[in-house]
C-alpha cells in the first residue's frame, strides 16, 4: 500500500521508527521526513484553507475521532491522543462566514468515502472546540455517495439544485439559527397592449381542463439571478416572439402553498410592444394573437375570477392615467454595497400623471 501525501511536511504514526528525521517503515511501507510514534495510524499533515490546488486528497487512515469531556485533546479509536495543532491538519478545507460559521470547500473533498467519514468527524470535533456554529456542506452531484455519510454524522438537507445538494449542521445547543431554504417561487405576467387597444394573449398547450380555450396573458417564472422586469420581457418574447420594453409593475399577488409547499409571488407587469409579428413557442403555447381588450375582458373565466378581473381593471385604469404602477429604480445599499432594484411609483405633483408613462 502506498501513502500518497501532497505536502512536503508529513506525519506518520508508525509501528517502528528510527528517529524523527529518519526513514520509517509501517508494514513494509516506506516514508521519509516523518514524525513517528509507536502506534499504527497515518495522518495527513497539512489540510489548510489557504491551499490553491483543486486536486483531491487521498486519505490513508481510517480512524474515528472523539473529544473527551470538552478536553482540548482528541482521542482516536486506536487510543492515540492528538493535540489540537495536530488535529487541525486533518480538518477539511473550509472558509469562515461572517456569522462564525464554516463553509466547506466542495472542490477539496477527500476522494475516498471512508476517508471523508473519518476526516469529517475530526473536522466537526475541531470546529466544536473552536466555537463554530453553522456548517455548510455542498456536495456536487458527482459526489452523491457522500450524502449518507454526512447524514449519519448529523447533517440535514437544506436545499438541492440540479448540480448539487446543500446540507447543514448546527453545532450549538438549541434550535438551528441558520436561514431556511427559499420559501417562494416568483412568477410574472406580461400585460402588452398595442395602439389599437389589442392585448397580446396566448392559449397554453398544457393547462387544467377548466382553462382549455382560455386566452390569457403570457406568464412564466423568474430565473435565478434575474430581475423582475427582465424576466417579464424574456417570457413574452419566448412565448410569442414579441419584443417589448418594461413600463411598470401594476400589481402583485401573494399566494400560500402553491407548489411543493412553497408560496408564490406573481407580478403583473405592463410592457410596451416594440414589434407586432407573432411567432409562437410551440413547445408550451398552443396559439397566440392580438385580441381586442373589450373581448378579452368579456371572457367568462376572466369575468368570474375576482383576482384576474381586478388585475385587468387596474391595467385599464393605468391606461387611463388614473393609477400609477411601480417603476424600477436602481439603488445601492450601504449594508451590503450591492446594486438592487427598488420598485415604487413617482407621480407628477400637478396632474398626477405617472412619470413612467
Amino acid at each position: 500500500m502506498e501513502c500518497k501525501l501532497l505536502d512536503s511536511t508529513r506525519v506518520c504514526l508508525g509501528r517502528s521508527c528510527l528517529n524523527r528525521f529518519s526513514r520509517c517503515r509501517v508494514d513494509a511501507v516506506k516514508f521519509s521526513n516523518q514524525f513517528c510514534s509507536s502506534r499504527g495510524m497515518l495522518i495527513k499533515a497539512s489540510y489548510s484553507t489557504t491551499r490553491k490546488s483543486k486536486q483531491s486528497i487521498d486519505w490513508v487512515g481510517q480512524d474515528n475521532f472523539t473529544v473527551a469531556n470538552d478536553s482540548p485533546w482528541i482521542i482516536g479509536t486506536n487510543g492515540i491522543i492528538l493535540s489540537p495543532s495536530l488535529v487541525e491538519s486533518t480538518v477539511l478545507d473550509y472558509s469562515e462566514d461572517k456569522y462564525d460559521g464554516v463553509v466547506i470547500d466542495p472542490d477539496r473533498l477527500p476522494s475516498n468515502p471512508k476517508a471523508f467519514a473519518s476526516i469529517l468527524r475530526a473536522s466537526l470535533s475541531h470546529w466544536r472546540l473552536k466555537g463554530k456554529k453553522g456548517i455548510w456542506l455542498k456536495l456536487p452531484v458527482e459526489r452523491s455517495e457522500l450524502v449518507p455519510i454526512a447524514v449519519k454524522e448529523g447533517f440535514e438537507y437544506h436545499h438541492a439544485e440540479r448540480q448539487y445538494l446543500m446540507l447543514t449542521y448546527w453545532i450549538p445547543q438549541g434550535p438551528s439559527l441558520l436561514p431556511d431554504n427559499a420559501s417562494h417561487h416568483v412568477g410574472i405576467g406580461g400585460f402588452v397592449i398595442n395602439d389599437q387597444d389589442e392585448v397580446l394573449v396566448v392559449q397554453e398547450k398544457y393547462c387544467p381542463p377548466a382553462c382549455v380555450g382560455l386566452w390569457k396573458l403570457p406568464t412564466g417564472y423568474i430565473l435565478e439571478s434575474e430581475e423582475i422586469y427582465t424576466g417579464a420581457v424574456r417570457e413574452v418574447e419566448e412565448e410569442t416572439g414579441i419584443d417589448t420594453e418594461f413600463v411598470e409593475v401594476i400589481a402583485f399577488r401573494h399566494a400560500l402553498s402553491v407548489a411543493f409547499e412553497k408560496s408564490d409571488l406573481f407580478f403583473i407587469c405592463m410592457l410596451r410592444p416594440l414589434s407586432t409579428k407573432i411567432k409562437v413557442d410551440d413547445q408550451e403555447i398552443q396559439a397566440a394573437k392580438w385580441m381586442p381588450l373589450a373581448e378579452f375582458v368579456e371572457q367568462p373565466l376572466i369575468k368570474e375570477d375576482n383576482m384576474f378581473y381586478k388585475i385587468i381593471e387596474m391595467c385599464i385604469a393605468r391606461l387611463g392615467k388614473r393609477y400609477c404602477g411601480l417603476v424600477s429604480h436602481r439603488v445601492v445599499s450601504k449594508f451590503d454595497g450591492k446594486t438592487s432594484s427598488l420598485y415604487y411609483n413617482v407621480a407628477d405633483s400637478q396632474d398626477s400623471i405617472c412619470q413612467g408613462s
